[in-house]
């Protein structure tokens, strides 16, 4: 086992449960010693609570899109518990971000491929530390050393003497807080690394899983809006008699950016939303159109910007003869498939509010921002996300929901969005333009440089993080560059261009791995090597992504010389603290591009639950082929030209190849996966294009580049 001392920031907060038991948590925004020795008592959000019936609860401070983090973090806990994870009753946490701080993140979200990667010490923390306690109550009760105690299957043992957890429970709270704890090694996990059948599977299968959509409370009313056509518009003068004489219309609220019906039934208030007359003030958003995006892109071009990474110098390099392109990534929505909703109930006392977030402190600030309350009389209930992608870091449609409720007080009101206003009223992924240049000598990438000019998502979400220039989110797919190149000049350009923009699954990761893939197969043609080889030899100094791109090369069946109408396209990254090849194979099918098959091989560390580990990289190619093919979202006159998925397509089955994950490696802790099969997608496909058509296409999505798939 390995000894973990309780730091300054990792206290736990031990409490006797009223009615007997025990509950841990760890304060991870705890500042002193003193507060972490403080009593527990009224202590609401644990982590653990175990009980005198046996029920063990873990408050899940993460929240479930589909990613399946309940079961992943409940078998880190139960791993150090010694039970089965099926035995572990899930809760979701509310809002607490002081004890459920993200510490990757610096606030309460689910997001960044962060999950497991920060819980995984603080979870197995509190695991190990109820395990400790218990072990010392039945060690008291039976007056025999703690060395001779053990844990088997939620008994603590000795001898031919077993107690169950339960019956401890109330005694290990009463057991001095534990100094350190000796958590399980590599070799002695039992439940981490195996394939437990996911917890909320059953429910989920049933239908009786409650997403934010789904949510029902007594005495409920429900709302729909009337948005303004352009995102920024304001709603100047509205007429509601027709409305207002509608079946079941209770109130409509103008609300500034739309206009809602209140009525006794969702149809009811969509109906009536639908015949609302409302004159809009559109705004300075009315004059954005895709045309202007890249117009005002192409203008930043020669600006600076940040350096976010530098190497050498490679202004002499370059200077004397330059392999120069650009590339480019088109807007897209986050089209989950859970369109936004929030049922919220405001009191003169408070205000309670049910959403489907992946940022709970995030949706209290706001709730208490719009209402005017203390964020201590906001009470969030997450609910399971239909799909979160990012969009649901977003608090936009909680704001609604809250100033709508605040028209009805004390009653609950549900908000729920129609697929077209989700679709025009996104943060959508930025677009972004990288120029790119290198210079290649005596077959070797001597120099390298790139620039990507976007809109910053951090400065309008979180803009204290955004310092001299630096979207740290922004430079991702730049600072991890992985390549051993003398001289390399990696810069980031903020160039806001009206629209609003957001974190979309795998952020500025996948934006820079278009271009820096592309381009890389761009200075293997003009080194005329193999781009297999070509980026091997620049892989010496990063032996885990070297053997990650071996790896996919020996189960895709690479060759330099694929069969006619066949070929191979390669793309390697590190993100997410995951290094990650992949290889798609294409064919031509009468002038068409046909996916035969992606291969994906990374080495994320140590695998929490190994089939969900895999589930994650074929649904990050899934996301990734959304920008890849002919997904896009275009703007005219300030309004988003497309509504739903006829006209914003999401890949199709038969879009989707046969997907072969592999993992290599063997790290001791987990890496991130959320995200790592999103980003090199759109690079490998596009590579392979070329080795088969000969048509390097540097703008995504690739049909808007002469390609048509099969």
């Amino acid at each position: 086992m390995s000894a973990l001392p309780v730091t300054r920031r990792e206290f736990l907060k031990v409490s006797a449960v009223a009615g007997g038991g025990l509950m841990i948590g760890i304060n991870l925004g705890a500042s002193s010693t003193a507060e972490a020795a403080a009593t527990a008592a009224g202590f609401e959000n644990a982590w653990i609570k175990i009980t005198p019936d046996d029920k063990i609860t873990f408050i899940c401070h993460r929240n479930e899109m589909g990613q399946d983090v309940h079961t992943s973090l409940a078998m880190m806990l139960a791993d150090e518990l010694g039970v089965d994870p099926r035995k572990v009753t899930i809760v979701q946490a509310g809002s607490n971000p002081k004890l459920y701080i993200n510490k990757l993140l610096g606030g309460q979200i689910t997001g960044g491929s962060t999950s497991i990667r920060d819980a995984w010490e603080p979870v197995r923390m509190a695991g190990a530390s109820a395990r400790t306690m218990l072990v010392g109550a039945a060690a008291t009760e039976w007056k025999v050393p703690v060395t001779e105690v053990k844990t088997e299957n939620g008994m603590v043992v000795h001898g031919t003497k077993k107690i169950s957890y339960g019956k401890l429970a109330t005694a290990a709270a009463k057991q001095p807080v534990p100094g350190s704890v000796a958590m399980h090694s590599k070799s002695q996990m039992t439940v981490i690394g195996t394939n437990v059948p996911r917890l909320d599977g059953a429910d989920k299968a049933r239908g009786k899983t409650v997403f934010g959509i789904d949510v029902k409370q007594p005495g409920m009313l429900y709302a729909a809006m009337q948005h303004s056509p352009v995102i920024g518009g304001k709603a100047v003068s509205v007429d509601s008699a027709a409305a207002e004489k509608m079946k079941g219309v209770k109130k409509v609220v103008n609300i500034g950016d739309g206009v809602a019906v209140i009525a006794d039934h969702y149809w009811s208030a969509r109906q009536a939303a639908d015949a609302l007359k409302v004159t809009w003030d559109d705004g300075p958003s009315a004059k954005v159109s895709t045309a202007s995006v890249w117009a005002t892109l192409e203008k930043a071009k020669d600006r600076p910007g940040f350096v976010a990474g530098k190497k050498g110098d490679v202004t002499g390099p370059l200077a004397s003869g330059a392999i120069e392109a650009t590339y480019s990534c088109q807007m897209l929505s986050h089209a989950t498939l859970e369109p936004q909703n929030c049922t919220a109930r405001v009191t003169k006392d408070g205000i309670d509010v049910w959403a489907p977030t992946q940022f709970p402190q995030g949706a209290e600030g706001t709730a208490a921002a719009v209402s005017g309350m203390k964020a201590e009389q906001i009470r969030i209930h997450p609910q399971f996300i239909g799909g979160g992608f990012g969009r649901k870091l977003e608090n936009d449609f909680i704001a609604q929901a809250v100033l709508i409720a605040k028209a009805m007080p004390g009653v609950p009101v549900k908000l729920t969005w129609t697929r077209p206003e989700d679709m025009s009223h996104d943060f959508y992924r930025p677009p972004s333009l990288h120029v790119m240049k290198a210079a290649v000598k005596d077959g070797k990438v001597v120099a390298f440089a790139s620039k990507m000019i976007s809109p910053s998502v951090t400065a309008r979400a979180f803009p204290s993080v955004v310092k001299d220039g630096n979207d740290p989110f922004m430079t991702e797919g730049l600072v991890n560059f992985t390549y051993d190149i003398p001289n390399v000049e990696l810069r980031s350009v903020i160039e806001e261009v009206g629209v609003r923009v957001g974190y979309w699954r795998s952020v500025s990761n996948a934006l820079n791995a278009f271009a820096t893939e592309g381009f890389m197969d761009e200075l293997a043609q003009s080194a005329k090597q193999d781009p297999l080889a070509f980026r091997l030899a620049m892989l010496n100094g990063m032996p885990a992504q070297k053997a990650a791109l071996q790896k996919a090369a020996e189960l895709s069946g690479y060759t330099a010389t694929p069969a006619k109408g066949r070929a191979f396209g390669v793309a390697s990254m590190e993100c997410y603290d995951t290094h990650c090849a992949m290889i798609a194979e294409v064919s031509d099918q009468g002038g068409k591009v046909k996916l035969e098959k992606i291969t994906v091989v990374a080495d994320a560390g140590l695998i929490v639950h190994p089939d969900q580990a895999v589930a994650q990289l074929e649904g990050g190619i899934v996301t990734g082929l959304i920008s890849t093919l002919r997904s896009k979202i275009t703007l005219k006159d300030g309004r988003v030209e497309q509504s739903n998925f006829h006209d914003f397509q999401l890949p199709r089955m038969t879009d989707v190849p046969p997907i072969q994950v592999a993992f290599v490696g063997n790290r001791d802790k987990p890496g991130g996966l959320g995200e790592v099969g999103v980003p090199l997608v759109a690079p490998c496909v596009a590579n392979a294009v070329f080795n088969l058509t000969g048509k390097r296409i540097r703008a995504l999505p690739l049909e808007d580049g002469g390609v048509t798939f099969a």
